[in-house]
């Protein structure tokens, strides 16, 4: 008999105790409505904000096997974090995506229905084709977004129009295969995961997204890491 499809969303968390209850309730109903099996691994750095209680009870509203926890101790950064969320992930396809509600889990039915039209390796969400878009960007982040890709797309012609983009589906073992060989951290690691991609000559899917800057909480793009994104720019081109 074949396997069903599983696919386990991965959620790493700082502070994000206000958007927790919306973003896992979006969850639960895109995939009930879609019929997909899932489950949401919630990866808490340590919040002080008290995001894992505000976890902890949604487990006990939806059950341990729909919401994993699977804290630590405090802030390790986010490719650590994919690393930690998918040893213990039981789906053969991952999400990932953000707390903070910038993502709309309505659109991961099309990420799915994408990934099947030709087996892709991995699915990206792009604000920058088709209908995708920004929400509640100033046009100075807008500029800085843009230009960021632009600028990525000059250097390293990546094959995918959104880099920076942290919304995407994946095969299990090829975002492992990815995460083990990045080196970035931060802004950059997104970009680095899908110009590691076009190396291994893993197949990219892409969906427009809309994208809505954070409901709540702060913005984490300061100018330091603008910076770095420069900085981590020219490392890839130095080693790609």
């Amino acid at each position: 008999m074949e396997r069903k499809d599983k696919y386990s969303v991965l959620l790493p968390t700082y502070n994000e105790k206000d958007n927790l209850p919306i973003i896992i309730w979006l969850l639960v109903k895109a995939f009930t409505e879609s019929g997909d099996d899932f489950e949401i691994i919630v990866i808490d750095d340590g919040s002080p904000d008290g995001t894992l209680d505000v976890a902890k009870q949604l487990q006990t509203i939806y059950g341990d096997k729909k919401i994993v926890l699977r804290p630590r101790e405090k802030k390790l950064g986010l490719g650590t974090a994919y690393i930690h969320g998918i040893k213990h992930a039981t789906g053969n396809f991952v999400v990932i995506m953000d707390a903070d509600l910038s993502h709309h889990p309505k659109f991961i039915k099309e990420f799915i229905r994408k990934q099947k039209e030709k087996d892709y390796d991995l699915v990206s969400g792009t604000r920058y084709s088709g209908n995708g878009g920004v929400y509640g960007w100033d046009l100075k982040r807008k500029i800085i977004s843009r230009g960021a890709n632009y600028v990525t797309q000059v250097l390293l012609r990546p094959g995918a129009s959104d880099l920076t983009g942290s919304f995407r589906l994946y095969k299990k073992e090829v975002l492992e295969k990815l995460v083990q060989s990045c080196k970035s951290k931060g802004y950059v690691f997104q970009m680095e995961m899908i110009i590691r991609a076009r190396q291994f000559g893993f197949t990219i899917g892409e969906v427009p997204i809309s994208f809505v800057d954070r409901v709540y909480g702060e913005s984490k793009l300061g100018g330091n890491e603008i910076f770095q994104f420069a900085e981590g720019l020219l490392y890839l081109f130095a080693t790609t």
